[in-house]
């Protein structure tokens, strides 16, 4: 069980500190210049630039990988329950901007396995 809990918490900073990073230049710079992210990527998604993204990239992903991170790191009650949340949060994310921006990047599959890998240590720890 270490083991599940030691992957856990490497990917949740991982995890965080992309998110954090890129959920503030988003909303810092809401055209995506910064990171290099065209305005095309927009063309089907209900948003006018990156802020909103932005937005809940940082907290949804970032703030709570790190407020899950922290849970499970000093190992307090209920810790699998937020990893597990985060797994359903980081692959909704991925999955509904697969959706919206209508391309496929290999990052997609990184963050995407990385939910399904958070979705099954909170599994492994909860038992």
């Amino acid at each position: 069980m270490k083991t599940w809990r030691s992957i856990a918490i490497i990917l949740l900073l991982f995890n965080a500190t992309g998110a954090l990073f890129g959920g503030w230049s988003l909303m810092m710079d809401p055209t995506g210049q910064d990171l290099h992210l065209p305005q095309d990527l927009l063309v089907h998604a209900p948003f006018k630039d990156f802020f909103i993204p932005g937005v809940v990239l940082f907290s949804l992903i970032g703030v709570f990988s790190l407020v899950a991170m922290i849970w499970t790191t000093m190992h307090w009650k209920h810790y699998p329950w937020l990893i597990i949340a985060e797994g359903v949060l980081v692959t909704g994310w991925i999955i509904i901007q697969m959706i919206m921006i209508r391309e496929i990047s290999y990052l997609q599959f990184i963050f995407g396995g990385i939910g399904i890998i958070f979705f099954l240590a909170g599994w492994k720890l909860k038992t």
